[in-house]
C-alpha cells in the first residue's frame, strides 16, 4: 500500500480493473489500485510514465478511464457507483489533468539534461554506449549516480538568482468577448503561479476547492467575478468565497504598517501631503471618525489600499528565502559585536565596491569541455635519426660547391695496354668473336638434326 510520507491527493471506491472491484488512489507522484480485502496495490503506475488519459464518450453504459503510457500499453478503470459514477470519474479525470503536465515538463527537463551531458562530454557518452547499449547495466542504473552529481555541481558553480514577479502581470491578462455577452480570460500556466506566489490564500482557496467542491474553470470565473478581484467595489458578495482573503490581507496590511521600515535613514512618519507653509503655527489633532468620509473618498481608499497590497505581496513574492533578520534595528537576539543598523546603512551609502581595493587575485575556475583532450601525455620520440631542415640545405651547398670545382681527369681512366686487349679481343677473329661463332654454329648444328628427324 501507500508509504506513510506520500500524501494521497483523491480515494475513489467501487472502482473496477479487469471485473475485479477495488479502490483508485491518486497520489502525489503515481495512481495506483488496490482490490478489495488486500493490503496492497496491484495496479501502480507513474504520473511520468502516462502519456495521456482517455474517457469513454458520454451516453455508453460503462463510465471509464483510460491511462495510455509511453509504452503503449493502456490501464483502463470502471466507475462502477451507480449514485457517483460520473461525478468520481470527472474529479479524478480532472485532477489527472492538473498532475500530468507537471510530470511530463519534468520528465523533458531530465531528458534535456541527459542530452546535454552526452554531447559536452564525449567519455561519458562512450561509457553510456559500453555500459547502457551492451546491456551491461540499466539506463535507470547509469543515470542515477550521474544526475545526483552533476546537480550538485550545478549547485555549488551556478546559484542563478530566481526570476521576480512582473508587477503588470494581472494587467496583461486581457479579456475577450465570447459573443453571449461574457468575458473570456485566457491563463497560462506563468500566469496562475503569479497569481499563486502574490497571493498566497488564493492558493489556500484553490486547494480547499479544487477538484472537490469546484472545477478548474469554475474556480477562476468566481476569481475574476469576485470583490477580491475588483476590490474597487464597496459592497461584497455573501457566498464570495474569497471574502475571507481579503480580510487576511487586510490583517497582513496592517502588520506590514505596524513593523514599518526597517531603514532608519527614511521616516515615512514626517511625509505629509501639504506645503510647509499650510496650517503654519496651528496645532490640530488628527480626526479619528471617518463619518465624513464620502462613498467616493472610500473608492479612493480601497484603490490606493490595492495598489499598496499589490506591491508590498510583489516584493514580498522576489524576496529572497531564508533572509536573516541582520538588517533588523529592533531584533533583541542580535549579535553583541553586530554593528548598529543605522552604522551599517550609512556605510552602505557613503562606500563604493568600485573604489575599493582588491583584498587577494581574482581567479577563474577552471572548466574543461571536452576532458578527453587532456587524458594523454605527450607521444614518445622513437629511437632514430631524424634529419633536420638546416643539414638538407648543407648538403646542398656541399655537393654544389663539389660540382663548381670538378675536373675530368681522362687519361688517368684506362691504360694503353688494357685498351689494346679490349680491342684484339672485340675485333673479328678475337677471342671474344670466336665464342659468339661456336654459339652460332651449334644453333645451326641443332636446327639441321630437327629436320632430319622429321
Amino acid at each position: 500500500m501507500a508509504s506513510l510520507s506520500e500524501e494521497v491527493l483523491l480515494v475513489v471506491k467501487k472502482v473496477r480493473q479487469k471485473k475485479q472491484d477495488g479502490t483508485l488512489y491518486l497520489m502525489a507522484e503515481r495512481i495506483a489500485w488496490g482490490p478489495e480485502g488486500k493490503d496492497r496495490f496491484t495496479v501502480s503506475h507513474l504520473y511520468a510514465d502516462i502519456r495521456c488519459q482517455k474517457i469513454s464518450p458520454d451516453g455508453k453504459a460503462k463510465i471509464q478511464l483510460q491511462l495510455v503510457l509511453h509504452t503503449g500499453e493502456s490501464t483502463t478503470f470502471h466507475f462502477a457507483n451507480e449514485s457517483s459514477a460520473l461525478k468520481d470519474r470527472e474529479a479524478a479525470k480532472e485532477l489527472l489533468q492538473q498532475l500530468l503536465p507537471k510530470f511530463k515538463k519534468k520528465a523533458n527537463k531530465e531528458l534535456e539534461e541527459k542530452n546535454r551531458m552526452l554531447q559536452e562530454d564525449p567519455v561519458l557518452f562512450q561509457l553510456y554506449k559500453d555500459l547502457v547499449v551492451s546491456q551491461v547495466i540499466s539506463a535507470e542504473e547509469f543515470w542515477a549516480n550521474r544526475l545526483s552529481i552533476n546537480n550538485t555541481d550545478h549547485s555549488l558553480s551556478n546559484n542563478k538568482q530566481e526570476v521576480g514577479i512582473s508587477a503588470a502581470f494581472l494587467a496583461d491578462i486581457r479579456p475577450q468577448t465570447d459573443g453571449c455577452n461574457g468575458l473570456r480570460y485566457n491563463l497560462t500556466a506563468d500566469i496562475i503561479e503569479s497569481i499563486f506566489r502574490t497571493y498566497p490564500t488564493v492558493k489556500q482557496k484553490y486547494g480547499e476547492n479544487v477538484p472537490h467542491n469546484l472545477t478548474e474553470k469554475e474556480f477562476w470565473t468566481r476569481f475574476f467575478q469576485s470583490h477580491y478581484f475588483h476590490r474597487d467595489r464597496i459592497n461584497t458578495g455573501t457566498q464570495d468565497i474569497f471574502s475571507e482573503c481579503a480580510k487576511q490581507d487586510e490583517k497582513g496590511l496592517k502588520s506590514m504598517v505596524v513593523q514599518g521600515v526597517k531603514n532608519p535613514m527614511v521616516d515615512l512618519l514626517s511625509l505629509e501631503d501639504k506645503t510647509l507653509d499650510e496650517g503654519y503655527g496651528v496645532s490640530t489633532a488628527p480626526s479619528t471618525s471617518n463619518s465624513n468620509k464620502t462613498v467616493k473618498e472610500n473608492s479612493n481608499s480601497a484603490i490606493i489600499k490595492r495598489f499598496n497590497h499589490h506591491s508590498a505581496m510583489v516584493l514580498a513574492a522576489g524576496s529572497r528565502k531564508g533572509e536573516t533578520s541582520s538588517t533588523d534595528g529592533n531584533s533583541r537576539d542580535s549579535d553583541f559585536f553586530q554593528p548598529p543598523v543605522k552604522k551599517v546603512k550609512l556605510q552602505e551609502s557613503i562606500e563604493y565596491e568600485d573604489l575599493q581595493r582588491e583584498n587577494g587575485p581574482k581567479t577563474v575556475a577552471l572548466n574543461l569541455k571536452k576532458s578527453d583532450r587532456y587524458a594523454h601525455g605527450p607521444v614518445p620520440l622513437q629511437s632514430q635519426q631524424y634529419t633536420t631542415s638546416q643539414d638538407i640545405i648543407n648538403s646542398v651547398n656541399c655537393i654544389r660547391h663539389e660540382m663548381a670545382n670538378y675536373k675530368p681527369n681522362l687519361t688517368q681512366v684506362l691504360s694503353n695496354s688494357t685498351a689494346s686487349s679490349a680491342i684484339a679481343a672485340l675485333s673479328p677473329g678475337g677471342v671474344l668473336m670466336q665464342a659468339g661463332a661456336q654459339q652460332a654454329i651449334n644453333r645451326k648444328c641443332n636446327d639441321w638434326c630437327n629436320l632430319t628427324l622429321t
